[in-house]
């Protein structure tokens, strides 16, 4: 059998959402996570992570962009996703209080939702800590 790699942009959502968990899912491997997709949100989450401590497990929501929604405070969610082939992985919580203040746009204020599929200067020196 030959196995031919896929063009991602070919992909449809959810083919590209399972691509997007598979790639994460191996890069959390390399810091002692194994991944369970949730076929349902639970509390959040599109996925948990459990390390091999057996202590330590994160509930991620897996976007395809910087995103942040009102729906996601006080659930100790984590948001992951790629930007220009790295992945990163971050507190919601915590990074929504640093960036709030700029993010209050239309979209946040009547939705409860923001998110950009461009990274600035200011949010890639912010999200550099949480380049896994």
């Amino acid at each position: 059998m030959k196995l031919e790699k896929v063009n991602y942009d070919d992909l449809n959502a959810k083919a590209k959402e399972m691509y997007n968990f598979q790639k994460v899912s191996a890069k959390l491997a390399d810091y002692g996570f194994t991944c369970m997709w949730l076929h349902n949100d639970w509390q959040g989450a599109d996925f948990i992570a459990v390390h091999l401590d057996g202590v330590t497990d994160i509930k991620v929501q897996l976007k395809a962009r910087l995103s942040f929604a009102r729906k996601y405070i006080g659930k100790e969610i984590y948001i992951c996703f790629i930007y220009k082939g790295e992945i990163y992985l971050f507190p919601h919580d915590e990074v929504l209080e640093i960036v709030e203040h700029r993010i209050s746009d239309r979209t946040w204020i009547e939705k409860g939702t923001w998110s950009t599929s461009k990274l600035s200067k200011e949010n890639q020196q912010l999200l550099e800590q949480f380049k896994l």
